[in-house]
């Protein structure tokens, strides 16, 4: 059985993925959890502490999974690959990018800054793969890592919106697939 504290930042993490911070009460938090009213204040100061705990959990979250799929697959294209093709709820969005579109969010800098520092975490450790695989021969030199990951970056959350926009995948997949082809352009020419 979790803690009460567990079972509040794992409540807060789902209900900000279904209705983001503006959309989620402490009333409907205290509800998922299935804890008393006393309890999140008992644990947390409110609704923004417990909000920054439970995006921190998310960030780290996907930084833990990143680093897995960077960590099984062989060289610098490949693990970026392995990255842009893992499984994922496309439909549903990214739990962390999905907080940018949330005005209360981005409006305070203790909420915002877990989002910012992920996908600034993110865009360094692919940088940094990709220059790994420019150092061994892998990429053309003329290749910079800061830009391509960045582009890889917006690709991908790029296609999480206009997925949702559909209400399909396909244009997540084409957006994919697009950024695949353009790295595979980068490799280096025998």
């Amino acid at each position: 059985m979790a803690t009460t504290p567990e079972r509040l930042i794992e409540s807060m993490r789902s209900l900000l993925w279904e209705r983001g911070y503006v959309g989620t009460s402490p009333k409907a938090v205290l509800r998922r959890a299935d804890v008393g009213q006393g309890s999140m204040y008992h644990h947390f100061s409110g609704k923004r502490d417990l909000g920054v705990a439970a995006i921190r959990r998310t960030a780290d979250e996907m930084r833990v999974g990143t680093e897995e799929l960077f960590a099984t697959h062989g060289g610098a294209l490949e693990r970026v690959r392995a990255y842009l093709l893992r499984e994922r709820d496309v439909l549903r969005g990214c739990p962390v990018g999905r907080l940018t579109q949330d005005p209360e969010v981005m409006a305070d800098d203790a909420l915002r800054a877990p989002v910012d520092e992920t996908f600034a975490w993110l865009r360094a450790r692919i940088a940094e793969v990709l220059a790994e695989g420019r150092e061994g021969g892998e990429l053309r030199a003329a290749m910079d890592p800061e830009e391509t990951a960045a582009a890889v970056v917006a690709t991908l959350q790029g296609g999480y919106v206009l997925a949702r926009a559909a209400r399909s995948r396909a244009p997540f997949d084409q957006a994919v697939a697009g950024i695949l082809g353009l790295l595979k352009a980068h490799g280096a020419q025998d």
